[in-house]
């Protein structure tokens, strides 16, 4: 039998407590605008350039959801210039989680979202 599952990730679900406070995070984040007018819970697709999606998740009928915390990233978010990026993430007032991290093929600092989710941005 020929393997029904794709070599493939699809989709990254973040859990959040409150989706409309989410979405205008991850816009800024990603240099998106957004109308919250049109954000209906529970869930928010948000846009992406590559296959992969990432949506976030408030829980079953748009209530809040109890978001659990792991101290690691859950997800990176390329970023061509790590100093360009930290720059842009200090200005925007990003919770910095820690400084620049440099190795000879990769750079990356970690950021916190609303909940406290850890997002790595890195070169590699």
């Amino acid at each position: 039998m020929k393997n029904p599952i794709e070599n493939k990730l699809h989709t990254v679900f973040v859990h959040v407590s409150d989706l409309k406070k989410s979405v205008q995070w991850y816009s800024t984040l990603l240099g998106q605008t957004v109308d919250l007018e049109e954000v209906n819970p529970p869930v928010y697709n948000v846009p992406t350039n590559t296959y992969t999606g990432l949506v976030l998740d408030a829980g079953p009928n748009g209530g809040k959801e109890d978001v659990g915390l792991s101290p690691h990233p859950i997800c990176n978010l390329h970023a061509p210039d790590i100093d360009e990026a930290f720059q842009f993430a200090s200005e925007k007032g990003f919770e910095i989680d820690s400084e620049i991290t440099r190795f000879n093929d990769i750079e990356f600092f970690t950021v916190k979202d609303p909940d406290g989710n850890v997002i790595m941005l890195c070169t590699g």
